[in-house]
């Protein structure tokens, strides 16, 4: 190899690394102007803490929903739109009683956000909507209202997301577009969600700007299903209603004492009324009701129906082996389920009555 021909490759050689490591500069330049824009920009536009959001969600990772969703600020807003005229269409009650259930809501407020707070960050650590229990203010009726059923009514258990829209800035807030689904009526709706930017630049879902338009969307097209269920099973309600008064009367003579202690034979003739009669009675009652078809919107009292009757079948069973061993144990089940048969029961009721007032309520489909 002459020396020509040995620059002419020592030169190409040498060519090539250059461009070898423009390549690599370039790469390297991109790569840190990528990591520079995630790093300082990507992340703190509101589109990134969407998506965040929505991650966070997925993933049961509460530490990082709580960051980008400012959750007390938006229970607050949610709560003063599902209560803003929950009264208004109640011709039941006069004007100053409704004044006084406002004012009681507004007291109420803080016990009842904080109980939402709680719930959501369960919901999405373990996956579940776990409603409070024991001694809880919110447990049963503490508090003067039904927590489960209000949740119920805020439809958060009953929302999901489809999909996450554009994001729009407007001054020093930004509203994000979301496609949510009631699941019962399958209805789609976009919300709007208002993002405000905390000091560190970071932005946060502050609250649902038309989080009431939603409601007045989804509640109608629900309490048309509820009351078309209630008017396809009233004839079942009213028919078992009748067995089960005639029951009771028969059952209060049976357990009538002198001195407050059952005979024997008493206590069989009450286990035989309840074994024999009540709740094949009721297992009947709860077969003709399953049998009714059910509108999408009216699955929950639907739902509530066949709780109550689980529970009240339980708790008879309870009864009768308690009546049979004379077993404290046995009745302080039998008590414990009735408890909770009880709540079902007023839950049914306050639904069939917000159902008759809503009728009130212009607009509905």
């Amino acid at each position: 190899m002459n020396d020509l021909e040995w620059k002419r490759i020592l030169a190409n050689r040498k060519s090539k690394r250059r461009y070898e490591g423009i390549i690599v500069l370039f790469l390297f330049s991109v790569f840190v102007a990528s990591f520079v824009w995630y790093l300082f920009i990507y992340t703190k536009t509101p589109e990134y803490a969407l998506k965040e959001t929505y991650g966070a969600m997925k993933n049961g990772d509460f530490a990082t929903f709580s960051r980008f969703v400012n959750l007390p600020t938006l229970t607050d807003n949610a709560y003063d739109d599902l209560t803003v005229d929950l009264f208004a269409y109640d011709s039941t009650l006069t004007d100053s009683t409704k004044v006084l259930f406002e004012k009681f809501y507004v007291l109420i407020k803080p016990e009842l956000t904080r109980g939402a707070n709680e719930l959501i960050r369960r919901r999405i650590e373990e996956g579940e909507w776990i409603f409070p229990e024991g001694t809880h203010i919110l447990k049963g009726r503490s508090l003067g209202i039904d927590f489960p059923g209000f949740m119920e009514r805020s439809q958060i258990r009953n929302t999901e997301i489809v999909s996450l829209g554009k994001v729009e800035k407007r001054g020093l807030a930004a509203i994000a577009k979301v496609t949510v689904r009631e699941k019962c009526t399958d209805e789609d709706f976009d919300l709007e969600l208002v993002m405000e930017e905390t000091p560190s630049g970071e932005w946060q879902i502050a609250y649902i700007k038309n989080y009431k338009d939603y409601l007045n969307r989804i509640a109608p097209l629900q309490n048309r299903d509820i009351a078309s269920y209630i008017d396809s099973t009233k004839g079942i309600v009213d028919e078992y209603n009748e067995y089960f008064a005639d029951f009771q009367a028969r059952f209060k003579n049976l357990m009538w004492t002198y001195d407050g202690n059952l005979r024997e034979e008493q206590r069989e003739e009450i286990a035989a009324l309840i074994i024999d009669e009540v709740i094949p009675a009721l297992k009947r009652r709860q077969q003709k009701l399953d049998d009714i078809p059910i509108p999408p919107g009216a699955a929950y009292l639907s739902r509530l129906r066949q709780q109550s009757t689980e529970n009240t079948i339980k708790t008879w069973h309870h009864f009768v082996k308690a009546l049979r061993e004379n077993s404290p144990a046995e009745f302080a089940a039998a008590e414990s389920l009735k408890k909770k048969e009880i709540e079902t029961d007023l839950r049914i009721e306050d639904i069939i009555k917000h159902t008759a007032i809503s009728k009130n309520i212009p607009n509905v489909p």
